[in-house]
Formats: structure tokens, sequence, C-alpha cells
């Protein structure tokens, strides 16, 4: 807790930080050239650890009243750059030479030496040295290619650009992203952080961003070690590692939801990450929020890709590298009835071809339904948020129910409070999928009234999000709130799967008194008439008689 509330601070200096410099732009601009440059500390002050643990093995060493960085140029200059490049992005991934490190920048600044075109030759070179690592470089290549250096709102000239870019890094150098106790929080606030631009861009930010305690209760859902399920040993067996996909990853904070609900999740390597992500800006997010919650590239796959499309992951890639085609966990939050190119060759593809019909052109809600199935392993389990359309929508959609309930897949369906989302205030539905069901119910869970009200958003608690997990484990009836249906049910409502159906919510009004609501309406009217007596008595008093009256 003592963390969350640092983070919480550190991220309103940020913000505050971000208001001062961005003058012209939109905080939605300058996003990216604020979470860019803390992104590139990151990296700087990472190396710079590596570094550390060389001069600790005598592998570098650093004279008398020299910096840590000026003994690495020093090095460098005598052995030779291209060792130094080799070996730092072979164990890092990536490599930053000794005149562009953070420490070389914010000492540019503070001594006034910065050249104006400083900032283009940084990033130049960390582009030009991600090429060096072949494994690595999907991971870095162009990871800062949204910072735009020659954007106007910066400044009218080079150097007013690069005095802008100055005072945003001074400021960000200003920040120490750590907790009382000394606990490197930065991941937290970078998360904090892209919360903040979520809320400030309104419905941009379904590209994104999942609001926290939705990813949560996706997380939980599909990190449950159900003991019927063979899944549950690579949940509980921390030694074991445990392969999660999101296929629409918006920023990561979904994917590093999983992690943190995970139990041994903080064994390096004991969650691979997979994602896809259409919008080139969010996918550079994903990849800098990863990478700054401590996830090494090795551990990370993400793809920047229309994941409709091309069907990914799918084997061996140019690189060989082996890309697992079912995981452990598949989440997805998609964006909500999306248009997609549902050509009938598409009818071939094994993501589709076995539910008969194609998502509607114009919905390509079931699309990703049937995406993320056909990538969950057998012992594994799904979660995914839709809009309600999918529970009763007919046509093609109806089709694709029917066959997805007929193959027993559909474990439990969980309608979630409306206006959760910074892009939609429509309320949504997670569905839960799992190829390994014992019983051929589905359980529905109404959580739609249980959220706390905000100013702008409604929010699920801590017990709202509890209730819903509980409930998903004891799988029974809960009056008004939660229906185990069987599979005769769901035929007798013709596959119609809207919540109202198996969960009754009424609540029914206690019956009306009439003799009771008759005697308050005559006592109604008895203050009434006396009300109307002082009235009539008062006016009388201000009403002058005829020999009141002046002559």
């Amino acid at each position: 807790m003592a963390e969350q509330n640092t983070a919480k601070q550190l991220t309103s200096q940020l913000w505050a930080m971000a208001n001062d410099l961005r003058g012209k732009m939109s905080a939605d601009e300058f996003r990216d050239y604020i979470l860019g440059f803390i992104f590139y500390r990151y990296l700087s002050e990472r190396q710079e650890m590596y570094l550390e643990d060389l001069r600790n093995q005598n592998v570098i060493e650093t004279h008398e009243g020299e910096t840590l960085n000026d003994a690495y140029a020093r090095q460098t200059q005598s052995d030779g750059i291209e060792a130094w490049r080799e070996d730092i992005s072979q164990s890092l991934g990536y490599v930053i030479d000794p005149e562009y490190t953070w420490a070389s920048l914010i000492a540019r600044i503070r001594d006034q030496s910065l050249r104006p075109d400083y900032f283009q030759a940084m990033f130049d070179s960390f582009r030009q040295n991600a090429e060096l690592n072949a494994t690595a470089e999907k991971d870095f290549r162009e990871v800062f290619s949204d910072i735009n250096l020659a954007d106007s709102s910066l400044g009218n000239s080079t150097a007013a650009r690069a005095k802008s870019l100055s005072n945003l890094a001074e400021k960000v150098d200003s920040i120490d992203f750590k907790d009382e106790s000394g606990h490197d929080i930065l991941g937290d606030v970078y998360e904090y952080l892209i919360a903040q631009f979520a809320s400030n861009s309104g419905k941009k930010a379904g590209e994104f961003y999942t609001p926290h305690e939705v990813s949560r209760v996706l997380a939980k859902l599909v990190t449950y070690a159900d003991p019927t399920s063979e899944g549950a040993e690579v949940i509980l067996d921390v030694s074991k590692d445990f392969s999660v996909y999101d296929p629409t990853c918006g920023s990561g904070s979904l994917l590093l939801t999983v992690q943190k609900e995970l139990p041994g999740s903080d064994r390096e390597g004991r969650v691979r990450f997979h994602g896809q992500e259409l919008n080139r800006t969010t996918y550079n997010l994903a990849r800098m929020n990863l990478m700054m919650h401590g996830v090494d590239y090795k551990y990370m796959k993400l793809r920047n890709a229309d994941t409709l499309e091309q069907d990914w992951p799918d084997g061996v890639d140019e690189n060989g590298i082996d890309h697992p085609r079912a995981f452990d966990a598949v989440v997805a939050n998609p964006p909500y009835s999306q248009h997609w190119d549902n050509t009938e060759t598409k009818l071939k593809d094994p993501r589709f071809k076995d539910f008969g019909k194609l998502a509607p052109k114009s919905k390509a809600d079931f699309a990703f339904v049937e995406h993320c199935v056909y990538h969950l392993k057998d012992s594994g389990r799904m979660a995914i948020v839709l809009p309600h359309g999918v529970l009763f929508r007919g046509a093609a959609e109806g089709i694709i129910r029917k066959a997805l309930i007929e193959k027993n897949y559909l474990d439990a369906v969980i309608g979630l409070p409306a206006n959760l989302f910074y892009s939609t205030s429509i309320p949504t539905v997670v569905l839960v999928f799992r190829k390994d069901r014992k019983t051929r119910d589905i359980l529905f869970i109404d959580a739609s009234q249980h959220f706390e009200k905000g100013k702008n958003q409604n929010h699920l608690r801590d017990e709202d999000i509890d209730l819903i997990f509980e409930t998903y484990i004891n799988r029974k009836d809960v009056d008004k709130y939660a229906h185990v249906a069987s599979p005769d049910e769901i035929k007798q409502n013709e596959y119609n799967l809207n919540i109202p159906r198996y969960v009754d919510t009424f609540e029914e009004e206690e019956p009306i008194d009439i003799d009771e609501v008759n005697r308050q309406l005559a006592e109604v009217d008895a203050e009434i008439a006396r009300l109307q007596a002082q009235f009539d008595a008062m006016v009388a008093d201000l009403v002058p008689t005829e020999g009141d009256t002046c002559a």
C-alpha cells in the first residue's frame, strides 16, 4: 500500500510537470514525449547497473574523480566501441553509446554544451544499435518512433525544440522513482501515468487502456487453479513457465495484471508474454510498459499487426524463434463491434472454419472470440470483454454462439456495470472459456449493480471484484446475482444468453396500504385547510375597513 501511495504521489508530480511543459500540445500529444523520455532514462540506468556489475568484476576501472559513465567512455575509446556494443547488446538486448547515456544528456544540459541536433543523434544512435542483436531487434526497433523531434509545438527552430526537450529531460531526471524503503516503483508510476493519460483522453483511451479493476477481474479468472483442470498445475507449480496471450494488448496493462495475480510471478521468466496490437503508437507503449515492469525482452514477444488477418503466433519465425500456438491463458478487451474483412476465404482459416459462419463484416466481436479460443490450450482458461450484443444477436452470430456452446467451451457469462470504460458508457460482459470442462452448464453472474459511482466513471470496488471471483469459484446460485443454467435451459432459450433470462433481479415492491394512504391524505387536507384559514385571517387584518380609509 505504501508503494502504491508513493507511486500515485510521483504520478501526480509528473502529471503536473507534463501540464506545465506541454505548452500548445494536448495532453494526448505530449504523452509520447514524457513516457518516451522516462523509458529512455530507464534503459540508460539499467545499462549503468550492468556496467556497475562489470566494475565489480574489475572489467571496468574508474579513476579518481571519474564517474562510471566517464570510465565507460574512456574504456570504449581505448578498446574500441564495437566490442562494447556487441557485449552490452547481447546481454541487455540494446546498447546506448557513452555520448548518449542519460547521464551524458543531463550533464550536457547542465553545462550548456548540448548541440541543437543532439536529441536527433541520440535516438538515431539507439535505433542503429538496436540492429546489433537479431533476437532482440523486434523488441527495441523504432520504440521511440512516436517522439516527433520536428513538431513545431515544441518550438519554431531546432534550438527552441531542443530547449523544450531539455526542460522535459531535467524534470524527468528530478524524479526519484523509489519509495520510502528504497524499492523501485518506476513500473507502477508508468502504469499510473498511462491510466492518467487514458482518463484525460476520453474515448481515445479505449485504444490502449483497460481500467485496472476490469483487468483484475480477467486476471483472477484466468489464474484460478481449478482442481478439476490440468491447468491448475502450471498455475500452482512456480517452477513451471506460464504463457499468456492478449491479441489486442493495448498498452500491455492487462498482460501485466495477469502476471501480478499469478503465484510465483516474481521468478524471472515465470511468465511468457505474447501480444498483438494494431496501433503503432500503442504497440510502442506496450513494449515500454512491459520492460519498465522488469520483463526481460527474452520473455516477451509483441507484434504490431492486425490480429484478424494473418494468424500469429504461428510457429517458427524468420529468426528461428518458435512461438507457441496455444497458451495457458488468453485475455482480451478488443475494440467493440469493429469492422473486419470477412471474405469467404477466411472460412478456410483454422481459426474460423469450425463455427459454420463468419462474424458479420460490421461486427468482428465473434471473430476475436474464435481467434482467442483457437490459441487457448486444452488446459487453459480465457476471459474476454465484449458488448452485450454477443449474447443475443442472431443470424451468423447466433450460429457461432450456438457452436461455441455445443462444443462446451463457454464456462461463464459475467455482466459488468455500465460506464466502467473510458471509451464507452455501455455495459459490457466478460465471457469465460475453457476446453476441458467436466459439465455442460453455464454460470451467469449479474454484477451490473455492484459498483461505486464516480464523477465521470463507475468503478469496481475490491469487494465487487471478490464477489465476482468467489461466485465463479463456488459456481452456485445466488439470489438476484448468479444462476447456473443447465443445457436444457440454454436450449429452451434458443441459445440466447441475455443475462436477465437466467438471473432474476426483479425486486418486488411492497404492497400499498390503501387505508394508510387515505389517512395520510386526510391529514394533508386538514393541514391545507388550517393553513388556508390562517392566510385568510392575515389578509383580513391587512385590508382596511371603511372607517379606516383616508378622506
